[in-house]
Formats: C-alpha cells, sequence, structure tokens
C-alpha cells in the first residue's frame, strides 16, 4: 500500500482540481453576466461549452493511453486544463471565455478517467475497494467545496482567482506525477476508428446539447433537432463499433449481465445524487435566501459524512460484494431524498443539515462499491475500452436527470401559483417537495436493482496477464 501512495497523491491532486473548477463555475455564473454586462443565455455557455468538450474527449482515452503511455497523457491533460485556466482568467469577452473554457475541457474529461484507471491497476486485489474508496473523496469533496471555495473568492477577490487559483495546484500535480506515476508500456494499437471518433462527439455533444436546451424548452427546434441529431449519430457509433474489429469503445461488454445491472443501478444512484447536488444548494438560496458562501458551508455536513463512509464502504465491498453495501447506501440516498421532501419554509437549517448527512452516509457506502463492482464485472481484457464510454454516458444519463427535474421543478411551481393564488414563497417550498420526492424515487429504483448484484463470474480468457488500466467513470 506504500509503494501506491506516490501516484495516488498526483491523482487526487489532478482530479481535485478539475472537479472543484466543474463545481465553482456555478456560483460564479451572476458575477460574470454583471462583469460582462452580458446575458444569461450568453454566459450559461461558459459552462454548457466546457461539458461538452468534457463528454467529447472522454471517448478518446483508451485509444490514447493504449497508443502514447497512461502516464504521458494524463501529465498532457493537466498542463492542457492549467493552460486553459491561466487563457481563462485574462478573458475580456464573454466569447474568449467560451472558448478558453473549451480548452479547459479538451484537458479535464480525461484527467480523471485516466487517473483512476492508473490507480486500479497499481491497487492490490484483495485492497481495490479501499483503495477507490481513497481516491473516489475527491469525487465527492468537490461538488461540495467548489461552491465554498467560489464564493469565497468571488466576495475577498476577484472572478479572475477561481481560474487562477487552478495554476499552482497543476504545477503540483505535474511534479508529483512527474516524479511517481509509473511508466505504463505501450501497446501497439490499430490505425484509429476514425467513424467512432467521429460519431462519438457529435452524439454526445449533441445530446448534451438538446439537454442543455431542454431545459428551457424541450419543443424548441434547437432542442428537437440536437435530440434527432444525437440519436441518429448514437444509433450510428453503436452500429460502427460492434461492427469494428478493434472499436474505438468495446460495446460488447454490454452482453454481460452483471456489467449491464451495475452499470444502469449506477445510472439511477447519479441521477439521485447530483439531483441533490443541484436542488438542495438551489433550494437554500431561493427559499432560505442564503448567500452563495453561507449555502456552501451549509453542504459540508454532508461532505464530512461522505468521507468518513467512503472507505467503510470500500471495507464493505472488499468483505461483502456489492449487492448488500450499495442496497443499504443507495437506501439512505432515497431516505435523505423523502426526507427532505417534507420540508417546509419554516423547518429550519438543521433540517436540511439532517437530510444532507443522511444522503451523505449513502452517498459514501454506496459510490465505490458499485464503480469498482461495475470494473470487476467487465471482461478484464476489455475494460480498459469501454469505460470511456460508460463515464460518457453517465453524464449524459445526469444531464438528463437534471434537466428533467428542472423541468419539473418549474411545471411545479407554476401549477402550484395557480393554487397558491400567487403565493411564490409556499409555491416555491410545494414544488421543491415534490422533486425531492421523485428524486427519491429514482433512488429507490437504483436500490431495488442492486439486489439484482452479484459477484461476477470471471470470464474465459480473462488472465491478469496481458491486462492494462480500465478507465473508471467519471463524476
Amino acid at each position: 500500500m506504500k509503494a501506491i501512495m506516490g501516484p495516488l497523491m498526483a491523482i487526487v491532486v489532478g482530479m481535485i482540481m478539475v472537479i472543484l473548477d466543474s463545481t465553482v463555475m456555478n456560483i460564479a455564473l451572476p458575477t460574470l453576466m454583471e462583469d460582462f454586462g452580458s446575458s444569461v443565455n450568453t454566459m450559461q455557455w461558459s459552462i454548457t461549452a466546457y461539458t461538452l468538450a468534457l463528454s467529447a474527449v472522454i471517448p478518446l482515452a483508451g485509444w490514447l493511453t493504449d497508443r502514447f503511455g497512461a502516464k504521458q497523457i494524463f501529465l498532457i491533460t493537466i498542463f492542457l486544463f492549467a493552460a486553459g485556466s491561466l487563457l481563462c482568467s485574462f478573458a475580456a469577452t464573454p466569447e474568449q471565455l467560451i472558448i478558453y473554457r473549451i480548452i479547459q475541457g479538451v484537458g479535464g474529461g480525461m484527467v480523471q478517467p485516466i487517473g483512476m484507471a492508473i490507480i486500479f491497476k497499481l491497487a492490490p486485489p484483495n485492497k481495490q475497494g479501499a483503495v477507490m474508496g481513497m481516491l473516489g473523496i475527491p469525487m465527492m469533496l468537490g461538488p461540495a467545496l467548489g461552491p465554498v471555495l467560489g464564493g469565497y473568492l468571488l466576495e475577498y477577490a476577484t472572478w479572475h482567482w477561481i481560474f487562477l487559483i487552478n495554476l499552482p495546484i497543476g504545477v503540483i500535480a505535474i511534479l508529483v506525477g512527474l516524479r511517481y506515476l509509473p511508466k505504463v508500456e505501450r501497446r501497439s494499437v490499430p490505425a484509429l476508428d476514425f467513424w467512432g471518433m467521429l460519431l462519438a462527439p457529435i452524439a454526445f455533444s449533441t445530446l448534451s446539447y438538446a439537454v442543455s436546451e431542454g431545459g428551457k424548452d424541450w419543443g424548441s427546434a434547437n432542442t428537437i433537432v440536437s435530440l434527432i441529431v444525437g440519436v441518429v449519430a448514437l444509433v450510428a457509433f453503436i452500429f460502427v463499433e460492434f461492427r469494428h474489429k478493434q472499436p474505438l469503445l468495446e460495446l460488447r461488454v454490454f452482453k454481460s449481465t452483471d456489467f449491464t445491472i451495475g452499470i444502469i443501478t449506477s445510472w439511477l444512484m447519479f441521477m439521485a445524487l447530483f439531483g441533490s447536488f443541484l436542488f438542495v444548494p438551489m433550494y437554500m438560496q431561493q427559499v432560505f435566501h442564503y448567500a452563495p458562501l453561507k449555502t456552501g458551508f451549509m453542504i459540508l455536513p454532508q461532505v464530512a459524512m461522505t468521507g468518513l463512509f467512503m472507505p467503510i464502504g470500500g471495507k464493505l465491498f472488499d468483505k461483502f460484494g456489492a449487492r448488500a453495501v450499495c442496497v443499504v447506501g443507495i437506501a439512505f440516498v432515497a431516505a435523505g431524498m423523502f426526507y427532505m421532501s417534507q420540508i417546509q419554509a419554516d423547518s429550519g437549517a438543521g433540517y436540511v443539515i439532517t437530510a444532507t448527512m443522511i444522503m451523505g452516509v449513502g452517498m459514501g457506502l454506496s459510490m465505490m462499491p458499485v464503480n469498482t463492482h461495475i470494473l470487476k464485472a467487465a471482461p478484464r481484457r476489455l475494460v480498459d475500452r469501454v469505460t470511456p464510454l460508460t463515464s460518457a454516458a453517465q453524464q449524459v444519463v445526469v444531464s438528463f436527470a437534471v434537466a428533467g427535474l428542472a423541468s419539473y421543478l418549474s411545471t411545479r411551481v407554476a401549477d402550484h401559483l395557480a393554487t397558491s393564488k400567487g403565493d411564490k414563497g409556499v409555491s416555491l417550498v410545494a414544488a421543491f417537495g415534490d422533486t425531492f420526492f421523485i428524486a427519491g424515487c429514482i433512488a429507490v429504483a437504483g436500490a431495488l436493482l442492486a439486489i439484482a448484484l452479484r459477484k461476477p463470474k470471471a470470464s474465459e480468457g480473462d488472465s491478469a496477464e496481458g491486462v492494462h488500466t480500465p478507465v473508471m467513470m467519471g463524476h
């Protein structure tokens, strides 16, 4: 275990930099709109463009690491992200910021999956759950600490520092990576799957764009056209990959029932979890009228419970397997959501903290077990080529969930306004309660599906020999 601490440190630092930046932008948007004198419709692309770039490059991770080596690609992506951050800090127009955020996304998209892949390979077989549990901590710290850090920098410095702060972190990650990351032997690779490389970014980018536009209006021309293009590109991508001898992404892994059940379980869990990341802070700001910095501090108890129970979840996975741990963990997430669904305007901060702590317990217990189960369920000779798809698909699924829940929230607000004679406060509370209830139902579906999880059977030819790094799913 001591031998893995150096590489683990390099990966964790890099992941923290990327994940923090992904969440800090949400709180900075109003400040950026004011500073640039721009509208929300324009400035939201500083977030959307980053996400599109992120989703587009993930499918290339497997081929690039095969061709050039995991260490080299990891360090290059860290450099790209830090360089994009520096450029963002100098942006003078919204268009410049959007372009520089795309550079960030190209770098950031592969930091987490390649980093987790390196650690998964280095971890001792009987300690994989515990090691991946440690690596999962920055995945959960980022979404919660991002608003706190962003709020602090916006209040006591300027928005430029939400990007400049990435520079020292990036330099540390590169230096530690150069010193401790092992050199992985490059593999001979076939010519790049051109049609796969072309269709995958089109599919994921247009679907992400459709989700972004659908959050405002699912019936708009932009949404419908983007959705059609995305679905057609995705179907064509699947067709091409099944026919290709050496595809960019090996979709045949979905023939494994254990893998498929595991991945769908994780999708349902993440749909509920990321709903909480969005709507709990939104509730505190819109109903309790808390400032962003105070809202960020309110989420810290949830982070504490997640950090406490994530290593426990990893150790329980090593001892009992995925089924029991995931069922209990996702059930905690559902319980926290249902508890939030009963919230009232006068419930107070303690009510929200209790609910988020319950969710934190569930997140800590279930996050790494379900992800590690997915890696173990995939045939080892294929796992490193398909997990980039699971990472990209997870982002698309979560985006659909967030957009769908946001649309549902807006609809419920309008419905409650009609029945409450225009009382906006009462309508907001009721609409949020309805939305949390739906998120809880999604989590229940995940817990029920987790009952079907079983210890993956070793597939024929799945020896450790010749196996290289799998790429884990994204945050």
